[in-house]
């Protein structure tokens, strides 16, 4: 069982802003969830289902992209042919 304690950590390590109102409806929600996992893990007759054997994903086709011209023109800063973007520290 969760407790509000441990939701309020995972807040803060998500830089979720939780004010003390809703700390009793999250705890109750995260609990639920968990809950409702333990009821899928207890399904017996689940078969397993891997990636090689179902592929949901379409087949990658190659098609030509946009002149380099083209993407500079709508793009607010370029520099040496390069989109410039603002630097992140």
């Amino acid at each position: 069982m969760v407790s509000e304690k441990d939701v309020q950590h995972i807040a803060e390590l998500a830089d979720v802003g939780v004010s003390a109102g809703e700390l009793e409806n999250f705890t109750h929600q995260f609990n639920a969830i968990i809950e409702y996992f333990d009821t899928l893990d207890r399904v017996e007759g689940k078969e397993e289902i891997t990636r090689d054997l179902y592929n949901v994903l379409r087949e990658d086709v190659a098609e030509p992209s946009l002149p380099q011209e083209d993407v500079l023109r709508n793009a607010p800063a370029q520099e040496d042919g390069f989109i410039k973007a603002p630097r992140v520290m």
